[in-house]
């Protein structure tokens, strides 16, 4: 293979996009939604900050909305796995913008009131939690089984475009027109995304399926918990998140260890900017099998970068590494992504997408206690390297524990072949039906 071929070879996939009209439409939605969200993310802070000066009560959102993340985070998985998921996506699309419509109006109040703020912020965190398990449950069934490695791809990439501008627009608004403005930026992105939602095929369920209850719910966790090979998937991510996580650690970072104030908002971006150019050049996720293998190294990059960038002399040095760290643990997500998707049965993809999101917000949570401890009783350059190298260590005794994980292979797998086969008689069961992905 020459030079050319190998660079062509990285490019990403977008095969998904050019054949799958639901998929575009997912993946519109998905870039505007996120972009539209971490505009109003920045906000929310700003906003409770602005009214009572207090760092404390700019935290305690974190904890109103943490009970309500995990209680409809469950139910939304397990309704996900009843009801047609697209109806769920347009209905729960049309209370976020009436959430933001009222987060705009309070602030645009000439005294905005702190509680509505909090009120608010809880009511969109359940509806949010209901969400997304259905648009991460849905977004399979828009292409071929052997494109859902790209499709992940692709909507990471969209997820991190967002992540990446959408705060930057969000401080620019606050600075120079307020705060009210961004959240009519994230009503717009919301009222974008529920159309492109509603103009998809409908996606009704195949077979019968289980109401949302308690029963169901423990289905799912005890579905997640049998398989081994899928709880190291989860493990690997709880395990970077508690333990390796530096993100409550940058304004430290920024200030004490490097006196570069002014620069912290690269800290921030340089992950993002690792996992946007991890995404452009991830063609090469196709050809690979081993997905837990790729999981468990990807993983143990992220930590060891981590670290890296803990221990570096130079502002630029760390954001380096953090780069780096950040183009791993996407690799990470993609694989991980593709396991759940390759494999769980449609009938169980709800709830195990609940699980999945529940594991993704409340690590980030426990981490930045964690680092936060760890850097006030040792050092923020401590705090930083300890996480990174626990985060190796952890993985690997994952990898060691679940040998099932490690040793996945999705061309011998038995949920794999069983959920290829299903795809394949269920599309040759519709091949007088219109085709859905032109």
């Amino acid at each position: 293979m020459t030079w050319t071929e190998r660079v062509r070879a990285l490019r990403m996939d977008v095969s998904p996009l050019r054949e799958s009209r639901d998929f575009r439409l997912l993946f519109t939605a998905g870039s505007v939604f996120y972009l539209g969200s971490m505009v109003a993310y920045v906000a929310v802070p700003f906003a409770i900050y602005d009214l009572t000066g207090s760092n404390l009560m700019v935290g305690l959102v974190g904890l109103v909305e943490l009970g309500p993340l995990v209680v409809f985070g469950l139910y939304g998985g397990a309704l996900a796995d009843h009801v047609d998921r697209r109806r769920l996506l347009v209905a729960t699309g049309a209370a976020q913008v009436v959430l933001m419509l009222a987060f705009a109006w309070n602030a645009f109040l000439d005294e905005p009131r702190v509680w509505v703020i909090f009120v608010v912020a809880a009511l969109y965190a359940a509806v949010s939690s209901m969400q997304r398990p259905s648009r991460e449950a849905l977004e399979p069934r828009t292409v071929r089984h052997d494109q859902i490695p790209a499709a992940n791809a692709l909507s990471s990439f969209a997820m991190q475009f967002g992540v990446l501008l959408g705060p930057l627009i969000g401080g620019l608004l606050v600075a120079y027109v307020g705060v009210g403005w961004c959240f009519l930026v994230g009503l717009v992105g919301y009222a974008v995304a529920t159309g492109l939602f509603a103009a998809m095929r409908p996606y009704p369920h195949g077979g019968d399926t289980t109401p949302p209850s308690l029963r169901g719910i423990h289905e799912g966790l005890t579905y997640a918990l049998r398989r081994r090979d899928l709880l190291g998937t989860y493990v690997v991510d709880i395990a970077a998140m508690m333990l390796a996580i530096p993100v409550v650690l940058f304004p430290a970072l920024a200030h004490e260890v490097f006196a570069r104030p002014e620069l912290l908002g690269l800290l921030y971006s340089a992950e993002t900017v690792g996992a946007l150019v991890a995404t452009a050049l991830s063609g090469w996720v196709g050809r690979v099998h081993h997905h837990g293998r790729a999981i468990v190294i990807a993983a143990c990059l992220y930590g060891g970068f981590i670290a890296l960038a803990g221990l570096m002399p130079s502002f630029w040095l760390a954001c380096g590494f953090l780069a780096l760290a950040g183009a791993a643990d996407m690799v990470s997500a993609v694989f991980r992504s593709t396991v759940w998707n390759q494999t769980i049965p449609d009938t169980m993809r709800g709830r195990l997408a609940g699980i999945e999101m529940l594991s993704y917000s409340v690590g980030p949570m426990v981490g930045e206690t964690r680092a936060g401890f760890v850097a006030d009783a040792w050092s923020v350059r401590g705090a930083v390297v300890s996480g990174g190298a626990a985060c190796v260590a952890g993985v690997v005794l994952t990898a060691v524990a679940l040998r099932d994980f490690w040793s996945y292979d999705s061309r011998t797998d038995v949920h794999a072949i069983a959920e290829r086969e299903r795809r394949t008689t269920g599309a040759a069961g519709a091949a007088g039906a219109p085709d859905e992905r032109v």
